[in-house]
């Protein structure tokens, strides 16, 4: 029983090792939503609920399996939904065998993370080094590619996600600070915590450019410095 308890920790490495050979067993594909599809699925359903410990906003039944949607709306600090509304979403496709091989983000999200860069910091994770110790996944820039692509500009970025709940600044750096509630159902007691995503956008005052995008979503804290990936264009 033990080791059955463990199998999800198993299957996620499993899909960690996978990445160092990112195309032989994934591919990507951008539309209105950037969408990681799995080639050679590994990881279950449900092994994301174990590792999440939340379940989806909704969980629809397809011909060919299921749809999971985790929908996120923009937020107070005490997780009230604010008007006008704003949204993102993430979606698992899942198999007949309840395999994940799809995992797409919804539009608004890529005006958090812009595609170029989404994509560069997801082939970038088979390179990295994991800190058991403080359960990190680190990875060095000097093994990662670069993109010629524009950083974000603050003004577009504020017309899709609206006015922050927080302005943080300094002489040379301006933080907007963002929550959104995830639409979760019977959530584990002791993990109300996770629903609330805190995402904070930082923009260089001289340039209007974001810089760098770290939060926290559904358990997972994530954090990208796009200057790390951004060549000369």
């Amino acid at each position: 029983m033990t080791l059955t308890g463990c199998f999800y920790w198993l299957r996620a490495y499993q899909t960690y090792l996978q990445m160092s050979d990112f195309d032989e067993h994934f591919f990507i594909g951008v539309t209105d939503v950037f969408t990681l599809h799995f080639k050679d699925p590994i990881l279950l359903s449900e092994d994301l609920v174990s590792l999440a410990k939340l379940r989806p906003s909704e969980e629809i039944n397809t011909s060919s399996g299921a749809q999971w949607i985790y929908r996120f709306r923009k937020a107070g600090k005490e997780g009230d939904i604010v008007v006008p509304e704003v949204q993102f979403s993430l979606i698992l496709t899942i198999n007949r065998q309840d395999e994940v091989i799809a995992l797409s983000f919804s539009s608004i999200f890529l005006q958090i993370a812009q595609p170029e860069f989404l994509e560069l910091s997801i082939r970038s994770v088979g390179s990295g080094e994991i800190d058991r110790g403080n359960r990190q996944l680190k990875v060095s820039t000097e093994k990662v590619g670069e993109v010629e692509v524009q950083l974000p500009l603050k003004p577009a970025v504020l017309d899709n996600l609206g006015d922050p709940f927080e302005i943080v600044e300094d002489e040379t750096h301006e933080v907007t600070v963002y929550y959104f509630m995830l639409e979760a159902h019977g959530i584990k007691k002791g993990y109300e915590d996770r629903a609330l995503s805190a995402i904070r956008l930082t923009f260089d005052k001289a340039a209007q450019e974001m810089i760098e995008m770290s939060g926290r979503f559904a358990g997972l804290n994530v954090s990208i410095d796009y200057r790390q990936y951004q060549a000369p264009y």
